[in-house]
């Protein structure tokens, strides 16, 4: 069984309208910490605070029943760091993108 990891309380953008969710199931196969699971036919958030804010959930949904804003959370922390970029914007002016 997966730990559910809490990065900070009650600070995530994550938004799911279950009125639009059509049951595909996409959000619990690509979420890397298991937020979504899907129950009668829907999905369902277990934990928001376990969302790192990669978007994978929201680019994988059909019907864009989730959003999620990217690029602020510990995903793009990451992501940064491994490219080797300073500050804490996917494109700052330190890591010659722009």
């Amino acid at each position: 069984m997966r730990a559910n990891l809490v990065y900070l309380k009650d600070v995530v953008t994550l938004r799911y309208e279950a009125s639009r969710c059509v049951g595909c199931g996409m959000c619990s196969i690509v979420c890397p910490h298991g937020v979504f699971v899907q129950e009668n036919g829907r999905a369902r958030i277990t934990d928001r605070d376990a969302c790192m804010e990669c978007g994978a959930c929201a680019r994988n949904c059909p019907t864009e029943a989730i959003r999620v804003q990217t690029g602020v959370g510990c995903a793009q922390a990451v992501i940064n760091s491994a490219l080797g970029r300073k500050g804490d914007s996917c494109c700052s002016l330190d890591s010659g993108c722009c």
